[in-house]
């Protein structure tokens, strides 16, 4: 898809290798600012096609005064558009402008307190004249470039915050964007809005307009096929879509019998009733739960899912092409994935579909042309769009669910009976979360069925039965995520319920490890 920023301020972000650069990229874009990552040793051709209004400079783990330290190149430091230096970036800005970078006295990792010098300028308008600020550098700013001048400081850090003489580059050793520095957005959108003179009109709304009018553009007359899984990336993709091209796209949802309780009911009708879009369901749990008779092994239930999905799919959109070729493919790609897969694809032509968790890649005799509508937006913007095309909360706000289904929370074989166990408590767990208020403050919550018996009591009988396990998480990126702390009474209550109304399971368990260092799911 076309960028979706052609029509807006664009902020570039050039990540130098910092943890938090997707970060620094959702906090603009909370703004209303579209914002784009671009790797450091690219800058030159990638700014170069984006003109942005202004560059924000990542952090990074390397010291700028090192043989091959990563850098940008000078002419887009020069002062012609605003630039803003989060502690690495901070860095470049200062050594490469003449300016002098050491390895500080003391290392200055976690809390801090910020004290502007200049309360008045246009980053520190009506903010608190001492503000706590999350510090993660060794290296430090000893001398300034010429006509740079340091506008806040901490006790450990006398020039924290510098700018230069017409305030339009300025950088700063904190970091703004993360949780820990609660002004850090306000400080951001100071730097936008005062500084930059963005603004702020990207919106979900305007997303949907532009994108629906470029997705018309494009496919004109030709037929577009979808792989619907009913998690919330592929149905907001093929809503989009399906508002853009009408009965153009037929959307496809394999029922492979690894879904959730009341999942592959719901999905038809959401999406075949209430959203009319022209849906065919394909029945195919049987052959699936035959591919994965006996099977143990993850990456072998993986591997057998990901081919019977293949074949499905395959022989679904040969059968529906009677009636005419499918052109086009959605695919409900998100920015993120655009990031880590460290190669710019040309979506304008044909090619073959990389795997993907929706449609299970696709054979090399299968060429689409692929339609991508999300491939710019991180999680929480598919979700803001999706409610702003009409989907219902309980899809927008659906947990994530992994391609193979409960077939990798099923440790052990994959029977029906063992499906069933699994569906029952995983159900029991949500709608009690979902109860108490609390579905959506975990990022993922799931039941996982053991492949271990143990012994147990009910009434006068000894039960020798399965384990369940829940895990529920919190997490802004899913890269690391912590044990949501759940209310030991509701636990309890989750337990009770699925012990008396699962048959074969007589012992629940609370997962409380983090990632790292365990997984989010178990297999």
């Amino acid at each position: 898809m076309t960028n979706p920023g052609r029509a807006h301020d664009v902020v570039a972000i050039v990540d130098f290798g910092s943890q938090y650069t997707m970060l620094i990229a959702r906090r603009v874009r909370e703004l209303h600012v579209y914002s784009e990552i671009v790797p450091w040793h690219r800058a030159a051709q990638a700014l170069s096609q984006l003109q942005p209004k202004a560059l924000i400079l990542s952090g990074g783990p390397a010291s700028v005064y090192e043989p091959g330290a990563p850098t940008i190149p000078h002419e887009w430091l020069d002062g012609r558009i605003p630039v803003l230096g989060i502690c690495y970036g901070m860095q470049v800005l200062a050594h490469t402008l003449g300016g002098r970078v050491a390895p500080g006295q003391k290392r200055e990792y976690g809390p801090a307190f910020l004290h502007p010098l200049e309360p008045e300028h246009p980053l520190f308008r009506g903010l608190p004249a001492r503000m706590k600020v999350w510090m993660s550098h060794g290296d430090r700013v000893e001398a300034l470039p010429p006509g740079w001048r340091a506008i806040a400081r901490t006790d450990n850090a006398p020039h924290a915050v510098i700018a230069d003489r017409s305030d339009r580059r300025i950088g700063v050793q904190f970091h703004p964007e993360v949780a820990h520095t609660p002004h850090g957005k306000e400080i951001l959108a100071h730097f936008l809005f005062d500084i930059c003179g963005c603004q702020g009109d990207w919106t979900p709304s305007t997303f949907i307009e532009e994108t629906i009018r470029d997705i018309r553009e494009r496919v004109g007359e030709a037929n577009v096929i979808a792989g619907l899984s009913g998690g919330v990336d592929s149905a907001v993709a093929a809503t989009l879509v399906h508002r853009a091209v009408g009965d153009q796209l037929t959307a496809v949802f394999v029922d492979h019998g690894l879904l959730r309780l009341g999942e592959a009911t719901q999905v038809v009708e959401t999406f075949q009733k209430a959203m009319r879009m022209r849906l065919v369901t394909v029945r195919a749990a049987e052959a699936f739960l035959s591919d994965l008779e006996g099977v143990t092994d993850p990456e072998e239930k993986r591997k057998r899912i990901g081919h019977r999905f293949i074949r499905v799919f395959e022989e679904e959109a040969r059968r529906l092409a009677r009636g005419g070729d499918f052109r086009f493919l959605v695919q409900g790609t998100l920015y993120p994935d655009v990031i880590e897969s460290a190669s710019s694809r040309d979506t304008a032509t044909a090619r073959t579909i990389k795997t993907h968790h929706n449609v299970g890649g696709l054979p090399d005799d299968m060429r689409f042309e692929l339609l991508e509508p999300l491939r710019y937006l991180f999680k929480d913007e598919v979700r803001a769009v999706g409610l702003a095309l009409g989907l219902p909360e309980e899809i927008v706000w659906r947990h994530p669910f992994p391609g193979p289904g409960l077939a990798i929370r099923c440790l052990g074989e994959v029977t029906p009976e063992r499906l069933e166990r699994l569906r029952l408590a995983d159900a029991i767990f949500l709608e009690e979360l979902r109860a108490a208020g609390l579905y959506r403050a975990t990022a993922q919550a799931f039941a996982v069925l053991l492949p271990v018996r143990s012994v147990g009591v009910m009434g006068d009988y000894r039960t020798y039965a399965e384990v369940v396990a829940l895990r529920a998480v919190t997490t802004e990126d899913f890269m690391t995520a912590d044990w949501a702390r759940i209310p030991h009474d509701l636990l309890a209550r989750v337990s009770t319920r699925i012990v008396n109304e699962v048959p074969g399971v007589n012992r629940v368990v609370y997962d409380i490890t983090s990632k790292p260092p365990g997984t989010i799911e178990w297999e």
